[in-house]
């Protein structure tokens, strides 16, 4: 039996075994759960899998947090459930209360989650790229120049088509007819429509005015478009004929949503998206400084409460639309901080288990930016240490932020991720100044508030 089978019967046995799941997602590093009765849940039991680093119960949703080998671990989780006789929704609930803000961010990340690495790779790429043409390795005239451009930008430009396919697994649609709804809008004979006017253009269905968008790179409106497809998808599968559903559930499908979505929710959902973004980034081209005080400090913060998905989605439509996201590089900041604090730590502690579990989170956090496992194992539990590491990302991320630096792709904060700061050379170099700063800021702090005795906390 392979280990994330244990981990997954040794987690739903102690949340109150199947019948007790509502929901269930997972994002880059937790299992989410929304379960039916949570006083069922033994967390301490939960902890105690191996395997597991901590478990929040925040906004309704039961997380788990695993790290970077969630995604087996829910594939083995989602098996014992469905093996189990007992069917658990993976698509909203429709309960009140606190069910509201955990339908948004699970939505959130099942919907963001399985792009990440199409997403990080391809912006490590193309930041690879652009360093090979400014060092004249490769000419901007090139086939190799091109190919290698297409390969990187891909995910960007094709972005409505591999959202709508996740989007549909999130919310219970068809994922391939979702795709086709996506795709019909980057069809060329689409783009056509926006002759030299581009967004804004008009044209009409069936006499219906219709104020066309350039929808490659998009991210919102195909997510609207997918969730307002799940429920006519629904009625369809329901009310159409088993015999008919072949032909019929497709046809009716493309008919409706993709003239429904290039009328109404495509618009909407682009000039939605693009004020989201026009006011972050109004934020901090009036007070870069600030804003990076309040992300690069409070980020942690976000994390610890699983909530900072809700960002994420901002920072990708930066990327997509404008090729560049101010925002990111200051939760780089963070995980910097984050690093120098438990360098710090290292440093001073004289406790082996502590040294050992402070090195283990700078060299974790240095090559895949996964700092939960260090926030919630040492800093979480050492209020002094949580705060070396807001005041470390705060400094760094003002500088970040008062100097506008910015990442062509959308990452976690590593080193192995600071490609993403190739856009040109002033960039680079306060990248590395601010990050500079957060680690020896986190660094130092981490030195003064630990003592030479201190103990890994329970």
């Amino acid at each position: 039996m392979s280990k994330f089978k244990n981990m997954a019967e040794g987690i739903l046995k102690n949340v109150g075994g199947p019948d007790n799941i509502a929901n269930m997602t997972h994002c880059a590093t937790r299992l989410r759960l929304e379960l039916k009765d949570p006083s069922k849940a033994d967390d301490a039991a939960v902890k105690a899998v191996d395997g597991v680093v901590n478990v929040i119960d925040k906004a309704g949703q039961y997380q788990i947090l695993i790290g970077i080998e969630v995604p087996k671990v829910y594939d083995e989780f989602e098996n014992l459930v469905n093996g189990s006789g007992v069917k658990v929704e993976k698509t909203n609930s429709s309960s009140g209360g606190g069910s509201f803000i955990n339908n948004v961010f699970s939505s959130i990340s099942a919907i963001f989650s399985p792009l990440l690495p199409a997403l990080a790779g391809s912006g490590i790429l193309r930041g690879l790229l652009i360093l090979a043409t400014q060092l004249g390795l490769i000419s901007e005239t090139s086939g190799t120049y091109s190919i290698l451009m297409a390969a990187s930008m891909a995910v960007f430009y094709f972005l409505p088509v591999l959202l709508a396919f996740s989007s549909a697994r999130r919310f219970g649609a068809n994922p391939y007819i979702s795709a086709l709804i996506g795709g019909a809008l980057l069809h060329p004979d689409f783009i056509a429509l926006l002759g030299d006017v581009g967004n804004g253009a008009r044209t009409s269905f069936f006499g219906i005015p219709v104020v066309l968008m350039n929808y490659n790179s998009t991210v919102v409106p195909i997510i609207f478009a997918i969730w307002a497809y799940s429920f006519l998808y629904k009625w369809l599968d329901k009310y159409i004929p088993e015999t008919l559903k072949l032909v019929i559930v497709p046809l009716i499908s493309l008919l409706v949503m993709v003239p429904l979505t290039a009328i109404v929710i495509g618009p909407l959902g682009v000039y939605g998206g693009e004020a989201i973004a026009n006011v972050v980034n109004w934020l901090i081209e009036r007070s870069g400084a600030l804003t990076g005080v309040l992300i690069g400090g409070g980020w942690s913060v976000l994390v610890s409460f699983g909530i900072h998905w809700a960002v994420n989605p901002i920072m990708i439509n930066n990327i997509s639309q404008f090729g560049y996201d101010y925002i990111c590089p200051l939760t780089f900041a963070c995980n910097f901080a984050v690093i120098g604090t438990a360098f710090g730590v290292w440093l001073k502690a004289r406790n082996q288990e502590l040294k050992n579990f402070a090195m283990t989170g700078v060299v974790t956090i240095a090559l895949s930016a996964i700092i939960e496992p260090t926030l919630f194992g040492m800093l979480v539990k050492n209020k002094k240490l949580f705060l070396a590491q807001i005041i470390g990302g705060a400094v760094g991320g003002a500088y970040l932020g008062l100097m506008k630096v910015a990442t062509n792709a959308f990452v976690f904060g590593s080193v192995t991720t600071f490609p993403a700061f190739i856009i040109n050379n002033a960039n680079i170099i306060n990248g590395i100044i601010g990050l500079g700063l957060s680690t020896v800021v986190g660094a130092i702090l981490g030195y003064i508030f630990t003592k030479k005795d201190d103990k890994l906390a329970e």
